[in-house]
């Protein structure tokens, strides 16, 4: 049995649009997991460094226009607090990463399908 050739044409349109929402869905997802990633590193690295200064050490964290003293148990709490999140937010990007991709593969598996048996 033929499906009409209105009918195939609406599929194919939809297929398309589905794969082509889907690809450009994975580029965002990409760049905000590299954005999450740098974000992450960073928070290593000022823990490193918080690590590497003296327990007397005078902290400052920025606060719109100004510095504000801080202890530095307060930052290393509110750091891992971030860095946690961060994990969290990888985490979550990643399925949504792995949802996408399944999905891209799903519509251009479909389009083969049906360019290869011509619409039967």
């Amino acid at each position: 049995m033929s499906i009409p050739p209105e009918a195939l044409q609406k599929l194919l349109s939809e297929i398309e649009q589905k794969a082509a929402f889907s690809q450009q869905q994975i580029g965002i997802v990409k760049s905000q997991m590299a954005a999450k990633n740098r974000e992450s590193r960073m928070l290593q690295l000022t823990t490193v460094e918080l690590d590497g200064l003296p327990k007397d050490a005078n902290i400052y964290e920025g606060v719109g226009k100004m510095f504000v003293a801080c202890p530095p148990s307060e930052v290393k709490v509110r750091i891992a607090k971030e860095s946690e999140d961060l994990k969290k937010d990888v985490e979550n990007l990643e399925k949504k990463l792995n949802y996408l991709e399944t999905t891209y593969k799903n519509s251009k598996e479909h389009l083969e399908a049906i360019f290869k048996n011509g619409g039967r």
